[in-house]
């Protein structure tokens, strides 16, 4: 698996159980249930953190952070101990849309996990704060480590941005693509979840593998509820046929 963390300097020590926060050690509960788990920082966190983002040779952050993610999963299928044809990727905020960005590009990813990481672009809102702070409503989206020509080339206009996360969904299709959106999310509001999965579901029909697109909405902020932790890490057993080391021991 392809565990990839969520904002915060201290990188992928988040996902291996190193945050405040009780439900981000994504990396460290996968390892725990048998699988090869890799984790590496995002550009501008944890050992990355002093990333030169102006002098490399990437548009945007985002870019570089696909580049690197598809880097993992070339050395996932290098690996003796790991089955080339079983590589998944999951994510919660900042690693919840960039598993989807990865998976949008790399075919060999199975199955796909968004936690908290996305809704549609029209529907972004942080709300009055954020939007002074960083010059508009996807001014958040727009800085040097994600995608700034969000704001040089399209002004901060979601009618202008060419694409949009149904969008991105349907490049997973026909692949497995689990989503947990809150409905307290105060990142990505849920009703553009919601409008994003009802025009996605359409390809994913036409497939005639709906039962791959499934969306957990909870009762909860921007978290990662265990109950919904769980159910989705047995979803990724049944379709990458692990059975968890707990089971055998």
């Amino acid at each position: 698996m392809l565990v990839l963390h969520s904002t915060g300097i201290s990188g992928k020590g988040i996902v291996d159980g190193q945050s405040h926060l009780p439900n981000r050690a994504i990396a460290k509960e996968l390892a725990e249930r048998g699988y090869v788990v890799i984790a590496p920082d995002y550009p501008g966190f944890g050992e990355l953190k002093d990333y030169d983002f102006e002098n490399d040779r990437y548009e945007s952050g985002t870019m570089k952070g696909i580049f690197d993610h598809i880097r993992c999963v070339d050395l996932l299928q290098s690996l003796n101990s790991v089955d080339p044809e079983r590589i998944g990727v999951i994510g919660h905020s900042l690693g919840g849309h960039n598993a989807m960005f990865v998976a949008a590009f790399d075919e060999r990813l199975k199955v796909v996990v968004s936690s908290c990481g996305w809704t549609e672009f029209e529907y972004y809102d942080m709300g009055q704060s954020a939007e002074e702070i960083y010059g508009g409503k996807l001014g958040p989206w727009a800085q040097d480590k994600y995608m700034p020509l969000l704001r040089t080339k399209y002004q901060l206009d979601s009618n202008k941005i060419p694409f949009n996360f149904h969008q991105i969904i349907m490049l997973i299709a026909p692949r497995v693509f689990i989503s947990n959106s809150p409905l307290q999310d105060k990142n990505f509001n849920v009703e553009g979840v919601r409008e994003g999965i009802r025009k996605a579901s359409a390809i994913y029909e036409s497939f005639g593998v709906k039962e791959n697109l499934k969306v957990y909405y909870p009762d909860a902020g921007h978290d990662f509820p265990f109950n919904i932790r769980n159910e989705i890490y047995e979803s990724i057993d049944r379709k990458l046929c692990n059975i968890p080391l707990s089971k055998n021991e």
